[in-house]
């Protein structure tokens, strides 16, 4: 299972965003992922709480975007959205497409608590 391995490596990130900015803890993790990022959604939900487990990101919700697959036409110049396993434009037909969207998996919104903000919550 290679979710928990990206689950991993997405602590790393949060952890790094959150230390940087000083925050105490992590509230909410946004990614983008494209039916073509080889990663089974749910798979990678089941794999977060062992990933974030003893981070600043443990109880932090994991919101998962999903993006569609898009391309581009060079044929007709114009972009459309396909299905994941039919990459022809939709406007010509032509199979000759540049995926443009839909192979992403990108960490896109880490929402922080700041020590000033928990600070503050308890007065």
């Amino acid at each position: 299972m290679h979710e928990l391995a990206i689950c991993q490596a997405l602590m790393t990130q949060v952890e790094t965003i959150a230390r940087d900015n000083h925050a105490v803890r992590v509230t909410t993790i946004t990614v983008g992922m494209g039916p073509l990022a080889g990663v089974e959604e749910q798979l990678l939900k089941n794999a977060y709480p062992v990933a974030s487990a003893g981070t600043v990101a443990a109880d932090a919700e994991l919101i998962i975007q999903l993006t569609p697959v898009r391309v581009h036409c060079p044929g007709c110049n114009k972009q459309s959205t396909v299905q994941s396993n039919r990459l022809v434009c939709s406007h010509c037909g032509d199979w000759r497409t540049e995926l443009l969207s839909g192979d992403e998996l990108i960490l896109i919104r880490v929402e922080l608590d700041k020590a000033e903000q928990a600070a503050a919550a308890l007065h």
